[in-house]
């Protein structure tokens, strides 16, 4: 069986002396994607930023693409194809849409004409700066941005947050694009389940740090009961699309 893009083996890490994430464990082969669910506090924004160094390791190992990168700087795994959007998505407000995304730019087949193929509102917002811009447009923007890295792994930290409906639904469907794109890995942390379920491959459901349930996405999204279990009420009454 080939190794992993990237594998977590028994990782416990955090902020400090506090240990965030107890143990994790998980593994993601090249071409697939991973949701992260969980409650508030569960540890998954901790996950993205232990992947992306922002966190101390207390015990276990972080390999990608086959090397340990468990100490590697954040700047050098970014270099070594870890593409990260965060929560607060973080556009340079000062800079105009096409210069948010020329001043990451690296070589490799995402380059300027191919993001706006893929977001055909940036292109009509170019001239733009990144302060001029609704949540859903800055939002396309972070994204956008990061693929302008050329990167191997996509790291989304809940990019439907705070969004409107329609513009979810924009978004959700260029997610799910990412997603299935043969030549990227990607892990989505997102507090709506059923939408990041509709999005990935496989998921994995976070508790107090800890792995309590790995699998198939649309195995879960088909057992409402199972979904309450984990992550609370009144999910069967979400449609999965």
């Amino acid at each position: 069986m080939a190794e992993p893009a990237l594998a977590f083996d028994g990782v416990t890490a955090g902020y400090g002396a506090a240990a965030v994430l107890d143990g994790i464990s998980f593994a993601l082969p090249q071409g697939q994607s991973l949701a992260v669910l969980g409650r508030n506090g569960a540890g998954k924004t901790t996950l993205l930023e232990t992947l992306m160094g922002n966190t101390r390791v207390a015990r276990g190992t972080i390999r990608w693409q086959g090397h340990d990168i468990t100490a590697l700087a954040p700047h050098r795994r970014a270099r070594a194809g870890l593409g990260w959007v965060p929560q607060e998505r973080a556009v340079f407000p000062s800079l105009t849409v096409e210069e948010n995304l020329r001043v990451v730019a690296r070589a490799g087949p995402w380059n300027l004409q191919r993001v706006y193929g893929f977001f055909p509102r940036l292109r009509e917002r170019r001239r733009h700066y990144g302060n001029q811009l609704s949540g859903g447009e800055q939002q396309m923007l972070a994204i956008a941005r990061a693929l302008m890295t050329n990167p191997r792994l996509l790291l989304l930290d809940e990019p439907m947050e705070g969004l409107a409906p329609t513009v979810v639904e924009e978004l959700a469907r260029a997610v799910r694009a990412l997603c299935e794109a043969e030549d990227l890995a990607s892990i989505v942390v997102e507090q709506q389940p059923v939408l990041a379920l509709g999005m990935t491959h496989q998921a994995i459901v976070l508790e107090r740090g800890q792995v309590v349930h790995a699998g198939d996405s649309r195995a879960l999204a088909a057992d409402a009961a199972l979904l309450e279990r984990l992550l609370g009420v009144g999910l069967t009454k979400m449609l999965f699309n």
